[in-house]
């Protein structure tokens, strides 16, 4: 007989989880104290937003469930920020919540929330275990709804005096992943399409790759000649510098590329969902008259045709595709219009001075050239991450961690989750002033377990997104949007870390190095001149 708490770590064992993210509740004890000795981490965060995406990330790098665990009420409507990321970049998790005792119900008990009415909305699957011998079929069935079809977060409430309950049942073996449905009759009707087409564009997204993958994307691009272009924060899926990638259809993204997308004719999308980032608020394509053939991969098929119409559907995972068209011979002649937008990409590329002493366009550029090439790079949301987007040149599958869902704070959680994952692996987040202080409170769990990355604070005293939106919009009425910082290098030698402040671009380069060889978690503040908007912008209007 096991109770509740052993049932479910023992579980968690069964599916090879090492590792979870939590905040400790009194609701689920049981599942504390099956942790202790199970060989299971359990990393202790300090808010519940942080440890969920802490989790959604490990589960970007790994392509399965990443596991948090966090009470109910609070910590769990806290931790919703990264359910809702995980829906939005289809990534494989499990939130545990746990919940009021089951005779407790509806009677508006301490912190009593309906969670499967709460994440139905944002969750791929949310439900509540009732019977404790039941809890390896909803373990199993999490893990199976997390990872098929589209990827996405599940969300299980758990009562915690089912928790404590026992019972006597056998650890459940893990469901078996569906096979894939690639064949290669529909890789010869996608190129047959595809031979039509003047002007097509590839874009390569989704899930389910992996350094192989994306090596036969890049053969498959070069052996036919195609233009390619990947989602937001997808950019490391071909390496930037192949004659064939032509830049990201992300948030400011190069006008002529967009131009691109709109004079295409065709569109083969493997993996990637044709969103309003994607499509310039739907602008650029027209939902209702796309003008355009669209080719679509993807492993959820209800999700091509739910907006766009398409010529061509395949069900399968995007990887298996490309596995199956590299075999075919080439079928079109595109290299002018490949050659014209790698020369777009290119100019795109080149930096534009920003005023200042510190130029974040310079930073990044620095930071392209000198970072080894599985350094990992992650970010939050904020106009800083776009100077990341236009000048880092990423290399390799694995190096480019950050939310499609544009949530702020994200970037330093994920940087925390990516180094202890690959301790051996340079770790470096972006973050802007306001980003980073929705989730600093995490440099006291980076250093609780030892890892270092290195965090760059872009500080220009605003909320900068806003603050463009705003002077676009209601020019010269500024609200909301001014920010009072502390000193974040001393913050961070107060967490332990190594800090630095940098007012002078000359000398970043000489600050880098100094976090680098600190060995410790290390910040190096970036003060940036507030006229910056974007990478294209200043305040002054130039």
């Amino acid at each position: 007989m096991r109770h509740g708490g052993r049932i479910l770590v023992d579980q968690l064992r069964a599916q090879d989880v090492s590792r979870v993210f939590s905040v400790p509740g009194e609701s689920f004890l049981a599942v504390l104290d099956a942790l202790f000795d199970s060989g299971i981490q359990n990393v202790v965060c300090r808010h519940e937003g942080g440890a969920a995406m802490m989790a959604e990330a490990t589960g970007k790098m790994t392509g399965r469930p990443g596991i948090a665990f966090v009470t109910r009420g609070p910590g769990a409507t806290n931790a919703s920020s990264g359910v809702h990321v995980a829906r939005q970049d289809s990534t494989p998790m499990i939130l545990f919540v746990g919940q009021i005792a089951r005779g407790h119900r509806d009677r508006e008990a301490f912190q009593e929330v309906d969670f499967r009415a709460f994440f139905g909305p944002i969750a791929k699957w949310a439900a509540e275990i009732d019977q404790t011998e039941r809890i390896p079929e909803y373990v199993n069935r999490a893990f199976h709804v997390a990872m098929s079809g589209r990827p996405g977060p599940v969300v299980l409430a758990l009562p915690e005096d089912m928790l404590s309950e026992r019972a006597d049942v056998p650890v459940l073996a893990p469901t078996a992943q569906p096979l894939s449905r690639a064949c290669d009759e529909d890789a010869r009707l996608l190129l047959e399409k595809l031979a039509h087409a003047e002007r097509p564009l590839l874009v390569a997204g989704g899930v389910g790759w992996n350094g192989e993958s994306c090596a036969m994307l890049r053969g498959f691009a070069d052996r036919q000649g195609l233009p390619v272009v990947t989602p937001f924060r997808r950019q490391d899926l071909m390496d930037n510098r192949s004659g064939n990638y032509i830049g990201d259809l992300g948030a400011g993204m190069n006008p002529a590329l967009a131009r691109r997308l709109r004079n295409s004719d065709c569109l083969l999308v493997l993996g990637a969902r044709l969103g309003d980032i994607m499509t310039g608020g739907y602008e650029l394509v027209d939902p209702a008259a796309p003008d355009k053939s669209i080719l679509h991969v993807h492993p959820d098929p209800d999700l091509p045709g739910s907006v766009y119409r398409t010529d061509l559907c395949v069900t399968a995972r995007a990887p298996e595709m490309v596995a199956r068209l590299v075999r075919f011979p080439k079928v079109g002649d595109w290299t002018e219009w490949v050659r014209s937008g790698r020369g777009e990409y290119e100019a795109w590329s080149r930096p534009r001075e920003t005023p200042g002493s510190v130029k974040l366009e310079e930073v990044v550029r620095w930071l392209s050239d000198t970072l080894p090439e599985d350094a990992i790079v992650t970010n939050g949301a904020g106009n800083y991450a776009a100077f990341v987007h236009r000048y880092f040149v990423y290399k390799r599958y694995g190096t480019q961690l950050a939310p499609t869902s544009g949530a702020m704070g994200t970037g330093f959680p994920a940087a925390v989750a990516a180094a202890l994952r690959h301790p051996d692996r340079l770790v470096v987040c972006f973050a802007g002033d306001g980003c980073f202080q929705m989730t600093l409170n995490e440099m006291s769990t980076a250093r609780q377990y030892g890892v270092a990355p290195i965090v760059l604070v872009c500080n220009n005293g605003r909320y900068g997104t806003i603050r463009m939106h705003q002077e676009r919009a209601y020019p010269g009425r500024t609200s909301g949007t001014d920010l009072e910082n502390p000193d974040f290098a001393a913050l961070a030698r107060a967490y332990g870390g190594h800090g630095e402040t940098v007012e002078n671009g000359a000398e970043f380069p000489a600050a880098f190095e100094r976090a680098r060889m600190s060995g410790r978690l290390s910040l190096v503040e970036l003060r940036l001149d507030p006229r910056t908007l974007s990478t294209s912008t200043d305040l002054d209007g130039s």
